[in-house]
């Protein structure tokens, strides 16, 4: 964390004990100085990854698979989605009328209709669990790729939440597990988290008379008047190489991925989901209705920043906004419909926007997206029109990475309930994203990385019909 006080009064020399606390900039629990003098071995160092970059887009809460990518129109009333169907560009698939924009572009994308999460729990185990070890599954990769790249100093393993782009947002859930857990693999490997909340401590802060600043485009912009400050002073001569290097880095390509202000004004408001849902049509009646808002706010602003992210070398980000798709229709909870109309319509537009972002910029091979929840929804709605935790069937969604799109793999139940056909778990998404950043074969001869580490990335087969 870099902390800086504005100790500097108007036509003040920037004290040095101010300016060396700038190679303390922990970057997942090591020194950014510490991080950049073990570049050079770094560089020349063979490690086993490819090309490739993973956005891990968590819908935490659990969303249902028949209002999303498998209506069950044939099925009865109290089965069937409750928002109807609308068909694809797939002959004979549809998905739930919600989701439009991505219907017009499911051939670029692949659905699997088997996926089993396992319970009906409450967590996060499709990021964090036993499959992973306990951590995060970005923090498995940068054990093995390391937490930066070299080249850039970009973390290998990012964590985005709504105060990442929005300080008026609320801090990030935390009850139902900790998603930037680094588990017994080291505070080195946990996830880089820009406007952290929650009680996750913000990785990039900084601390003026006015009180700490959340909102990104101001914290950019305090460090910017503090850089002309500091190169105005010449407090930069005789300072080591390597320091005059973490100074760069900060100022450098890390902190600009963050900065949206960068990308056409155009393009920010192409993926701008706020205007779909203002938060003063959502009804208060709901007790998440904070929720709710967080998430149109921010969903299509995090995904692209995501995507800058990915760009510039980031390997595993993990996006979530809220706890958003846990539709009981209950106090807390809207119904089916009202609740798609929330959470969904921010979804499909926001993904959207994301394929064809990614597709006008030739990296639908380099980048792959995985939206899924911790479970999915009952085959029955309830009486009060939402439908309760299921843990035996749930909906995933995967687009680019090199894998095989426009795929519908595996089917459900008549009922929408258990896999019919070609089960898929966790461990399989594991594996299949593991085999998209990693060479799995060359981590088998690694030395120096825990057997129980090897063996969850290593283990398990892809998911069948995508590779």
């Amino acid at each position: 964390m870099l902390s800086y006080h504005d100790t500097v009064r108007t036509g003040a020399q920037m004290r040095r004990r101010e300016f060396l606390r700038v190679g303390g900039l922990g970057l997942g629990g090591l020194s950014l100085t510490d991080l950049l003098a073990a570049r050079a071995a770094a560089k020349s160092a063979k490690l086993p990854v490819t090309d490739k970059s993973v956005i891990f887009l968590f819908m935490h809460g659990g969303p249902s698979q028949f209002e999303t990518f498998d209506p069950k129109m044939d099925a009865p009333d109290s089965t069937r989605s409750a928002t109807g169907e609308v068909k694809t560009t797939i002959p004979g698939i549809t998905f739930g009328s919600t989701f439009p924009k991505l219907a017009k572009l499911a051939h670029k994308f692949s659905v699997v209709r088997s996926f089993v999460p396992g319970d009906a729990n409450h967590d996060i185990k499709s990021i964090v669990g036993k499959a992973t070890l306990g951590a995060n599954m970005g923090s498995l990769y940068a054990r093995v790729a390391g937490p930066l790249r070299p080249e850039t100093t970009m973390p290998t393993n990012v964590a985005l939440f709504p105060r990442a782009v929005s300080a008026d947002a609320g801090p990030a859930i935390t009850q139902f597990g900790n998603i930037v857990s680094s588990g017994d693999l080291g505070a080195a490997y946990a996830p880089f988290v820009p406007g952290a909340g929650g009680g996750m401590q913000a990785d990039l802060s900084m601390n003026l008379p006015q009180g700490r600043v959340n909102d990104r485009r101001g914290l950019l912009a305090s460090l910017d008047n503090w850089r002309r400050r500091v190169d105005t002073a010449n407090v930069m001569e005789g300072y080591s190489a390597i320091q005059q290097q973490a100074f760069d880095t900060l100022f450098g390509g890390v902190s600009g991925a963050f900065d949206l202000s960068r990308e056409d004004a155009k393009l920010i408001e192409r993926y701008d989901t706020a205007p779909l849902v203002p938060r003063d049509r959502i009804s208060k009646k709901w007790n998440n209705h904070q929720h709710y808002g967080d998430h149109a706010a921010t969903l299509g602003k995090l995904l692209l920043m995501a995507r800058r992210l990915c760009e510039r070398g980031a390997g595993f980000v993990t996006l979530t906004t809220s706890f958003v798709w846990d539709m009981h229709a209950d106090n807390n909870n809207a119904t089916l419909t009202e609740g798609m109309g929330y959470v969904g319509t921010p979804f499909d537009h926001a993904v959207s926007t994301f394929i064809e972002d990614v597709e006008s910029r030739g990296l639908s091979e380099k980048i792959l997206l995985v939206c899924c929840g911790e479970m999915g929804r009952s085959p029955t709605i309830n009486k009060k029109g939402g439908r309760d935790h299921w843990g035996n069937l749930g909906p995933l969604m995967l687009y680019g990475g090199g894998l095989k799109m426009g795929r519908i793999i595996g089917q459900s139940s008549r009922n929408g309930g258990e896999p019919a056909s070609d089960p898929v778990t966790i461990p399989d998404l594991m594996a299949t994203i593991m085999h998209t950043l990693l060479d799995t074969g060359e981590v088998r001869l690694m030395d120096g990385l825990p057997k129980n580490l090897v063996d969850a990335v290593t283990g398990g087969l892809p998911i069948r019909g995508l590779i």
